[in-house]
Order: C-alpha cells, then sequence, then structure tokens
C-alpha cells in the first residue's frame, strides 16, 4: 500500500447476474480489509467528494460483470488512468449464464485481491 490511502474497488453492480455478482465481490472484500468499495455511479455523476477520495486512493479497480465495462468507462471519462481492471468475463464467467453462488463470489473476490494487492499508487 502506498501511504495509508486506501485501494478502492469501483463495482459495475448491473442489474444482471454478473453484475450481482461483482458488487457482492467487492462488499465482501471491504470488511476483508483488502479494499473498500466506492461509488461508481458517484463517479460517474462526478461527484466531488467521490471524485476526491478516488484522486487520493493507493490504487483503484475497476470490477466489471460484463463486456460493457461500465465501471472501467465511468473511472476513464472523469479522467482516471491508472487503475486495474478486471472484468468477469476474464475469469470465464458469462452474462446470463453465471449464477451468482458463493463459490462464484469468492473466486471473482480472489481474483480482485490478486490484482488489487499488484497495483501500483494512482
Amino acid at each position: 500500500m502506498c501511504g495509508d490511502a486506501p485501494r478502492l474497488i469501483f463495482a459495475c453492480s448491473g442489474a444482471s447476474d454478473v453484475g450481482e455478482i461483482t458488487d457482492r465481490a467487492a462488499r465482501l472484500l471491504t470488511p476483508e480489509d483488502v479494499g473498500r468499495m466506492y461509488g461508481t455511479a458517484g463517479i460517474g455523476g462526478r461527484v466531488s467528494g467521490i471524485l476526491a477520495t478516488a484522486r487520493a486512493a493507493s490504487a483503484i479497480l475497476a470490477l466489471d460483470g460484463c463486456l460493457l465495462n461500465c465501471a472501467q468507462k465511468s473511472l476513464k471519462e472523469t479522467g482516471f488512468t491508472t487503475f486495474a481492471h478486471l472484468r468477469l468475463a476474464d475469469l470465464g464467467m458469462e452474462k446470463g449464464a453465471t449464477p451468482p453462488t458463493e463459490a462464484a463470489i469468492r473466486r471473482v473476490a480472489d481474483g480482485v485481491e490478486a490484482r488489487l494487492m499488484t497495483a501500483t499508487c494512482s
């Protein structure tokens, strides 16, 4: 970790099975102190406090459920260029065909942890 700044996870939290998985994985990792789930909609909405916290983060991970990459695009649209990215498709999970089981959520959480812990400072 770079300083005392948090590592932030911006999950897509979409309305599909893979969106539920990204949301629940990010929520799982917050109390485990891997990273802190933060408001992706606030990034897209350009909420000043959320943007300021993200700019001060030691690392950021965009977690996308499907190939639309909404979390990644939201970060890019607001000027963020240095962040890790994980799509569930990278883990072999497909929108509409991946039930949000505890095993799937844990698998995503483990993937997030691996990428976030090696992410460079923003």
